[in-house]
């Protein structure tokens, strides 16, 4: 392991870095440096490769992301469970605080109706979990503000009330197998339902077992989420948003990124979401804004689902036009795309 800090960039656009004692020039895949930094030697040659390590600043960031990766889990189970129970007689018999629980975090879920609209997308993207504290945060000294529609907010609730009846047993939120990584790291995933749980009798208790162990694996997904949202050079999110559906709940991903050009330092952003409805299989699309210029690009697995997007086309350009957008791209392919290779382990490649 070596020290090394920035001196600047060379005329050929390559970072000149001193590590120990040496002057070198080195491509790195990260925009920004701090002052000074370590890096370990990853292998030897005309072109070393080097990983730049952990900041100490760091270091509690990624110790809480080790820890919150194995409990986390997609919100599908969550929602068939919750289906499944509200369909159980036994579920009025339940103590008052855990159906009030159950209820708010029926109430959190969005409709259709709300996120086909500009304001309705908006406000679910902050009530999806992913900025309770930050909300709450911005609130001290004034009135708390309504939390009822937060995602977060009311995953907690129904998590206080299901551990106050039967506290979970350590280690029980550990998913067994491979550790996926960070919804950031995946790139957009559309998910489909989960098959509701099937049970012998109209008992609920191994419903609400089920269902607790499922409400700490979302908590712990949108905790990775706000951890990772911090970790990039520029500000990125990765949102769920579970909402109803027809005959059944869905969750709508949605990809935001603030991005810089580094040909002419333009800026804008990048929106994109996958979704997978029963009717129309597995969607995903991507809008790139520079305003006023807004590509569109749009995916679907099932070629009837193809033709109805496109169906749509005329009466989306005449409304982009209406707002003044132009309009540079839109298409809608067979098939979804290739998730990136968003990160790498190695960080630059350093000639002495």
């Amino acid at each position: 392991m070596l020290s090394a800090r920035p001196l600047g960039v060379s005329p050929q656009g390559l970072q000149i870095l001193q590590i120990g004692s040496l002057t070198v020039e080195a491509d790195v895949v990260s925009a920004q440096l701090p002052a000074q930094f370590q890096v370990r030697v990853l292998s030897l040659g005309t072109r070393p490769q080097l990983e730049m390590l952990t900041p100490p600043a760091d270091a509690a960031l990624q110790r809480a992301l080790r820890e919150s990766l194995p409990q986390q889990n997609g919100y599908a189970p969550l929602l068939a469970t919750l289906e499944a129970l509200a369909q159980r007689p036994m579920l009025r018999q339940l103590p008052p605080d855990l159906r009030s629980a159950l209820a708010s975090l029926e109430q959190a879920l969005r409709s259709p109706a709300d996120i086909t609209r500009g304001e309705g997308l908006r406000e679910a993207i902050g009530h999806s979990g992913l900025f309770l504290e930050s909300t709450l945060a911005r609130s001290l000294g004034q009135p708390p503000p309504a939390l009822q529609d937060d995602w977060k907010a009311a995953l907690l609730r129904l998590a206080a009330a299901l551990d106050s009846r039967a506290p979970m047993p350590p280690g029980a939120a550990q998913n067994a197998g491979e550790t996926a990584p960070p919804l950031l790291q995946r790139g957009l995933q559309a998910q489909p339902r989960a098959l509701l749980p099937e049970l012998a009798t109209e008992d609920v208790t191994p419903l609400l077992g089920r269902l607790q162990g499922e409400v700490h694996a979302a908590l712990a997904r949108i905790e990775v989420a706000q951890l990772e949202s911090g970790t990039g050079p520029l500000p990125a999110w990765m949102i769920e948003i579970p909402m109803h559906g027809e005959g059944g709940n869905d969750v709508l991903q949605v990809q935001l990124e603030y991005t810089v050009d580094d040909g002419d330092g333009s800026r804008g952003w990048n929106l994109g979401f996958a979704l997978d409805l029963p009717a129309l299989g597995p969607v995903q699309g991507e809008l790139q804004l520079r305003e006023p210029r807004l590509s569109v690009r749009l995916w679907a697995m099932q070629s009837d689902t193809v033709h109805l997007l496109e169906r749509q086309f005329t009466a989306l350009r005449q409304r982009l036009a209406a707002c003044g957008l132009l309009l540079d791209q839109l298409t809608c392919q067979l098939g979804l795309p290739e998730p990136p290779n968003r990160y790498s382990a190695v960080l630059l490649q350093a000639t002495a």
